[in-house]
């Protein structure tokens, strides 16, 4: 395939050190650059002290302007034939303007996760009752499937995700693509030179504080599942990681207790490893969770709820325990803590998940050819796509004339 040139828009700069979500760019990034696109990366945030350097990876970077249209000359000078979304927001705000100035370019939405379904479990969760279609059709699940039917394709981390966008959306198929977490295999020199049983000493969880999901979890682990843990184990601690902690969060840190918050972690490899288990009571969120690929990759259980496993071990065994209810939880966490024979079972099973079913080599080609496939037969798969074409008629466009508008009041000021 002749060198193309490929767009990412991003609603961040990639902190792969601070979220699973930047780990997943630059997945997504290795995977075009292997088939000889050329990227550039352009993105309207600021920059933190957390962010990759992509120009180590021969990336070309641009800071754009919303609502502004310097970023119409700036696509037009690139040219590229296809332009990345990193999540919905991001194509409402970019996507009418590449369609305008780019129509021959193949757009692809990358969903990060189903952010109406996330929005959805919280709601649910706050007004303690079950999720139903009522909390499911809120106002991001509507503006996320506008997304994906505007653009030629999006994908999808979860196969839970792509099950609820076709059966209860009715979504086509051939509008989503199944691109899990796209990573390494584990080597037997890996495997041996993990830690052991007896060289690890303490539960650990992790996750950006920025994300909802993530300080629920810890507020739930402090208030609820840690003081029926610590009855049982009265010396075991629990280490908490996770990029950019607020006040809120510090306040959490009760050493007396066994419960440490220890902030950003620069290696999370490192300190995976010196923990036992991994705990993940996550109560809302969706996509997969990039605490459990850690825990994995370096060969710690975990006892997790439901929304912490969905998508991630399909017919396969968990690494670990999956409850919900918080006694069965905090039982299941000191039993892996506390039984070497079922913690190494456990651990042999994350590395069978690994391999099986998050091994990159088994979606690269898959994926990379659905791209050529689509830009080969573009005119033919939007004209199939007649309600992304009904979206981006300009009667029903209130994002882009919302931003016009927003552009024009900023030109006066």
């Amino acid at each position: 395939m002749s060198c193309s040139n490929l767009l990412i828009i991003g609603f961040v700069w990639p902190e792969p050190k601070s979220s699973a979500a930047g780990s997943r760019m630059l997945q997504l990034i290795e995977q075009f650059q292997q088939q000889g696109y050329q990227i550039t990366f352009a993105c309207a945030a600021n920059t933190s002290y957390n962010t990759h350097d992509l120009s180590q990876l021969g990336i070309q970077t641009q800071a754009i302007v919303l609502n502004d249209d310097s970023f119409d000359s700036f696509i037009i000078a690139l040219n590229p034939e296809v332009v990345l979304f990193d999540r919905f927001m991001i194509e409402e705000q970019y996507g009418w303007r590449v369609a305008e100035h780019l129509p021959d370019a193949l757009r692809i939405l990358d969903t990060e996760d189903f952010h109406g379904l996330r929005k959805a479990r919280q709601k649910a969760l706050k007004e303690d009752v079950a999720m139903t279609m009522t909390y499911l059709q809120n106002d991001t699940t509507k503006r996320e499937i506008a997304s994906i039917y505007r653009s030629d394709l999006s994908i999808m981390i979860s196969e839970v995700e792509i099950e609820i966008l076709t059966t209860y959306f009715n979504i086509d198929e051939s509008l989503l693509c199944y691109l899990p977490f796209l990573l390494d295999p584990i080597t037997e020199n890996a495997i041996e030179s993990t830690p052991t049983f007896n060289e690890r000493n303490h539960f650990i969880t992790i996750g950006n504080f920025l994300h909802a999901p993530n300080y629920d979890a810890v507020e739930h682990l402090k208030k609820d599942i840690w003081p029926v843990i610590r009855k049982s184990l009265p010396k075991a601690e629990l280490h908490i990681y996770g990029a950019y902690p607020s006040q809120r969060v510090m306040q959490l840190h009760k050493p007396s207790e066994g419960f440490f918050i220890r902030g950003f972690a620069a290696d999370v490899n490192e300190v995976m490893q010196q923990a036992r288990v991994c705990l993940a009571p996550l109560r809302f969120g969706a996509g997969l969770k990039g605490k459990l690929i850690d825990a994995m990759h370096n060969g710690t259980p975990c006892v997790m709820s439901s929304i912490a496993a969905e998508g991630m071990f399909s017919h396969e065994a968990p690494n670990g325990f999956i409850e919900d209810d918080v006694m069965a939880f905090s039982k299941k966490a000191v039993a892996l803590f506390t039984d070497e024979d079922t913690w190494q079972q456990k651990q042999q099973v994350g590395v069978k998940v690994i391999n099986q079913r998050f091994d990159k080599s088994n979606f690269m080609n898959g994926f990379l050819e659905r791209i050529q496939t689509l830009r080969e037969q573009l005119t033919e798969h939007r004209q199939s796509n007649f309600i992304g074409n009904i979206l981006q008629h300009q009667t029903l466009q209130s994002t882009k004339y919302l931003s016009k508008w927003i552009e024009a009041k900023n030109n006066l000021d």
